[in-house]
């Protein structure tokens, strides 16, 4: 008897993106008196694309419009806008309400948007919570954004970090679909907060308002003790994969394809070290696009699709770890 009691008809209809310019690796290190081949040697980087006069609410709406444009819809067609991401434009209001104003119809179409932020696993968390809400009645179309400026974050006396992160934006179009093959088989989320602070802007937020502590390219930066984050992904990833294939038809090593977030060259390293994955079974863009933050796992998905070697009727798994410390995926039919 299948231990999979239920699966629920949830279809990625379209994807869209939107880059900013591209920025090599060398012209990276010119500008910032880098050591030539550093990027590729430690961050495994060799190209990414950094956001000039464009914001997260204009990236994320010219991904949009794509992903709406390839399924065929309009704005009119969305029961509800989710922006996944962990950048954002304002602390007021919420990105989601300013992807939106930034869309065509965006003024005429009074589509709920709601954020969700897990950070890296943003876009993972949106499309469950969309999976789970989406019943063909009160929602049939959702659209997730997930648009990413990790640039404006970084102290450029920080190497690792410097040469690491790109910006992106990426867009899906989820559907329910009760006359398709495709579905969404499971989603789980643990936040593990041992390592809560492992992964850190310090300044900005009510503890340390800008009022009170002026700008600090330390403080106001993006922080991360990669050596701790890797060890905790050893200790705890084996055991979060057992528990969620345990109760499903599938296994880690059988899935047609993993998505993983793109965090870093060391991460994928990991992950290839801990399990035993067939070649082209794991996707990746990181040396193409650098960590996007929440869009990184979209715009793989994406790519994967576009070059053919992920196909309708594939078992694909998307998952990740985020700032916090989580480790979530969400197993799905495409």
């Amino acid at each position: 008897m299948s231990k999979t009691t239920k699966t629920k008809p949830i279809r990625i209809v379209a994807m869209g993106k939107y880059l900013p310019q591209a920025m090599s690796s060398e012209a990276l290190e010119k500008k910032h008196s880098l050591p030539a081949g550093w990027a590729m040697k430690y961050s495994g980087v060799q190209n990414r694309h950094v956001a000039s006069q464009e914001s997260n609410g204009w990236m994320g709406a010219r991904a949009a419009e794509e992903a709406l444009q390839k399924a065929g819809m309009t704005l009119h067609d969305i029961d509800m806008l989710i922006s996944g991401g962990g950048t954002y434009d304002y602390p007021i209001p919420n990105q989601a309400s300013v992807i939106k104003a930034e869309m065509k119809d965006g003024n005429a179409c009074h589509t709920p948007a709601i954020d969700i932020d897990s950070t890296c696993l943003s876009f993972v968390t949106a499309l469950d919570f969309a999976a789970k809400i989406l019943d063909g009645k009160a929602y049939k179309n959702i659209l997730i954004v997930s648009s990413e400026i990790a640039s404006k974050g970084i102290n450029p006396t920080n190497w690792e970090t410097l040469t690491l992160f790109g910006d992106g934006a990426a867009a899906t179009v989820v559907s329910y679909a009760p006359e398709q093959a495709s579905c969404y088989i499971k989603g789980m989320q643990r936040t593990y907060s041992e390592g809560v602070y492992h992964t850190l802007i310090e300044g900005g937020g009510n503890r340390k308002f800008f009022k009170d502590y002026p700008y600090d390219p330390e403080l106001h930066s993006f922080q991360m003790k990669g050596k701790q984050l890797l060890k905790l992904t050893k200790r705890l990833l084996p055991d979060f994969m057992e528990v969620f294939f345990a109760d499903t038809d599938y296994a880690l090593a059988t899935v047609d394809a993993i998505v993983p977030h793109q965090a870093s060259k060391l991460g994928a390293a990991l992950f290839q070290r801990l399990f035993d994955f067939a070649s082209g079974q794991v996707k990746t863009t990181l040396a193409h696009y650098g960590n996007c933050i929440a869009a990184s796992i979209p715009l793989t998905l994406m790519a994967a699709i576009d070059e053919g070697s992920i196909q309708r009727g594939d078992i694909c798994l998307l998952a990740g770890t985020s700032a916090g410390f989580a480790i979530g995926g969400v197993l799905l039919r495409y």
